[in-house]
């Protein structure tokens, strides 16, 4: 619905419009049913006790079962009192208008039907139906049957019944009128059962024949008890009132939804749209235990990488040479980043890595190893990554702040900053400090450092990126740029 032409030149209230984004949430079942373009009027005038000058149209469905009649959207389109009567007539009397004769529109003979919104007493807007005359001639036993539940709908519409209040489905998601539709009297028997509708409750089990049928006889003796139910069958599917259920029996699944038919305040019966899912479901189950078994295999490896780190410091405790120790050091805080990597992954539903936390771990255990007090500032967000870009992003910024850490930053007014602009094809990441700077004649290539061999490697090999390390007065900057 377009809210733009709704709250211009009207006396719409903002209940009236949010009753017509309900109707029209809901009006492709309108529009499927009868075969027909559905448009949605709404009168032109300062308040509801002045005449309307005219019409606006604010929205336009097209069926799915047939095809449409308009190719133009009509939204928008305004008419002035007295060029259409059959709309003037059902908003002024609140009444249905039906059998007009059809008209020439192009091509096609247009036949038109207008029916009263009506709210609160009032009518605050006007459904024009427009369908094929031509198509009409050959009347199926399916068509019959679709049109004649329309007309009961439409009434509903005028009587203020439809949409039923309570909605507790989402239109988008429920099942369609293509899918499958059964037609059921006062009682809950089958009226009539539609070819799809027919074939998914064949392949839940049921051989006999649908129509004359007690619908919830017939799916409590299907049902094999296999998933446990809150409410008998008898109940959900008998349409008293509004209901959106999935039946499952093993043999298969099938979305369920009951629209209760009202005459006044009488139920005249109900129909059931039904949609078999069972495919769809089990792809979801599917994914939903492929998604726990990744999880599952991330939390094992963290576990498997502390176990390593915790291997390595223990070994490192008992190396007497220093060189040793440090290198045994150095890998226990390598394998310390990335199963911080990992142990994220594994409290996350898809591959992809808030990165942010994993950095303020990095720095929060590099802060523990270091001996004396740092200043560390950041500035941006890194945002969320693929794993295959955390896991080297991680190490390469580990060993960045490592370097800062262990050649650069001496003395407590020491300071190290990270800055992170991320754009839309790439990102920047800069570390820099102002210590005492690389010692001259130190190897910016890093070939003589595994640290930097290891940032390296990882940036052209993993994040297809590049990294330049600088001196800026007595500081180091490192410029680590990859795209995404």
């Amino acid at each position: 619905m377009s809210s733009r032409y709704a709250l211009e030149s009207t006396a719409l209230t903002a209940e009236d419009q949010e009753r017509l984004s309900e109707l029209t949430a809901e009006w492709q079942l309108l529009s499927d049913l009868s075969f027909a373009d559905l448009i949605l009027w709404v009168p032109k005038r300062k308040d509801y006790q002045s005449w309307p000058t005219g019409h606006v149209a604010i929205a336009h469905i097209r069926p799915t079962t047939a095809a449409t009649v308009f190719t133009q959207d009509l939204i928008g389109d305004e008419i002035n009192w007295g060029d259409n009567p059959r709309i003037d007539q059902a908003l002024s009397q609140g009444e249905i208008l039906r059998d007009t004769e059809p008209e020439q529109v192009g091509e096609l003979l247009i036949k038109e039907e207008t029916i009263p919104v009506l709210f609160k007493g009032h009518v605050i807007a006007v459904i024009s139906r427009h369908r094929d005359a031509v198509q009409m001639r050959s009347k199926s036993r399916l068509e019959i049957n679709y049109r004649e539940i329309a007309h009961k709908f439409y009434r509903m519409v005028a009587e203020s019944t439809f949409p039923i209040a309570g909605n507790i489905y989402r239109s988008e998601s429920a099942p369609r009128v293509g899918d499958g539709l059964l037609r059921l009297d006062a009682n809950g028997v089958v009226m009539y059962a539609s070819p799809n509708a027919r074939s998914a409750i064949s392949r839940a089990g049921w051989a006999g024949e649908l129509e004359n049928q007690h619908l919830g006889e017939l799916f409590s003796q299907i049902d094999n008890g296999e998933v446990p139910t809150e409410e008998p069958w008898s109940l959900v599917v008998s349409g008293k009132e509004l209901r959106r259920d999935d039946f499952d029996n093993g043999k298969a699944i099938l979305d369920l939804l009951v629209i209760p038919l009202l005459a006044g305040d009488d139920r005249i019966g109900a129909i059931l749209l039904l949609h078999d899912v069972t495919e769809l479901r089990r792809q979801d189950r599917a994914l939903i235990t492929k998604d726990a078994t990744i999880r599952e295999i991330h939390h094992r490896v963290k576990n498997n990488l502390q176990t390593v780190s915790a291997l390595l410091r223990l070994q490192s405790r008992r190396v007497e040479d220093p060189e040793a120790a440090a290198a045994l050091a150095e890998a226990v805080r390598r394998v310390a980043s990335i199963a911080i990597v990992h142990e994220t992954l594994s409290g996350s539903s898809a591959e992809v890595v808030l990165f942010d936390e994993v950095y303020d771990r990095i720095v929060h255990n590099a802060i523990e190893l270091s001996s004396r007090p740092i200043k560390l500032s950041k500035s941006g967000d890194f945002g969320n990554f693929d794993s295959k870009i955390a896991t080297p992003l991680a190490l390469v910024i580990t060993e960045l702040i490592h370097n800062s850490l262990e050649h650069g930053l001496e003395s407590a007014g020491d300071s190290l900053s990270v800055s992170v602009t991320r754009g839309d094809n790439s990102c920047l990441v800069v570390v820099s400090d102002n210590g005492v700077g690389l010692p001259e004649g130190f190897d910016l290539d890093g070939s003589s450092n595994l640290g930097l061999q290891i940032v390296r490697t990882l940036t052209e090999n993993e994040l297809k990126g590049s990294i330049k390390l600088t001196r800026v007065g007595d500081a180091t900057q490192a410029a680590l740029t990859f795209p995404l």
